[in-house]
């Protein structure tokens, strides 16, 4: 049986836990609750350092968190089997922390900060810089575009675009520079482990 197959462990129990978060916030009395102080949200009463980990695991919606729970299955199940569990590991909770502080960051800077930031968006992108790194010549083709691109080249572009985005400030309500923080996140911790021998790409 071909391995990459399968789903491994990180990657099945991280959606496993987004989907019971997101259940639990659509259907629980405590829903509220949960997604009002878990959420990240800096400058209100309600923020608390642990939301920089606790955000990654809520979602806004059902095709917020469905494409993101695709995403880290289409790209964790390789990243995941390549790099090993452990260490897979380290490199999404790593983008998903350093997402959340770079969109908090440039929200100071530019003196704006949405309500609530919410979604694995910020480690799936690292998830997806991962890939393109490891695997640049490889073919991806997704619903909206059934045209094979390189991962190198639809890295580059979904980067470019996602930066463009941030900072003219078009479709506000996405954080963009998170996504661009978990790119930016892995590309360091990735190029940190190739320069220790720990990671061959």
């Amino acid at each position: 049986m071909n391995r990459y197959a399968s789903t491994p462990p990180v990657v099945l129990n991280l959606i496993i836990i987004n989907v019971l978060v997101f259940l639990a916030t659509w259907l629980l009395p405590v829903g509220d609750a949960i997604y009002r102080y878990c959420a990240l949200t800096p400058g209100y009463a309600s923020f608390h350092a642990y939301q920089f980990v606790t955000y990654m695991f809520l979602h806004a919606n059902f095709e917020h968190i469905f494409f993101n729970m695709f995403a880290l299955w289409m790209f964790g199940r390789t990243l995941e089997y390549e790099l090993g569990s452990r260490r897979f590991l380290i490199y999404y909770m790593v983008c998903g922390v350093g997402a959340a502080l770079i969109q908090f960051l440039t929200a100071c800077v530019f003196g704006e900060l949405p309500i609530a930031v919410v979604g694995a968006s910020g480690a799936v992108m690292g998830l997806l810089l991962a890939f393109g790194v490891m695997h640049p010549n490889a073919p991806i083709i997704f619903i909206f575009l059934p045209i094979p691109i390189k991962a190198k080249w639809f890295v580059l572009i979904y980067g470019v675009i996602e930066l463009f985005l941030g900072w003219t400030g078009l479709n506000s309500g996405v954080a963009h520079f998170a996504h661009v923080g978990g790119m930016l996140w892995g590309f360091g911790l990735l190029w940190w482990w190739r320069r220790r021998g720990l990671l061959r790409y």
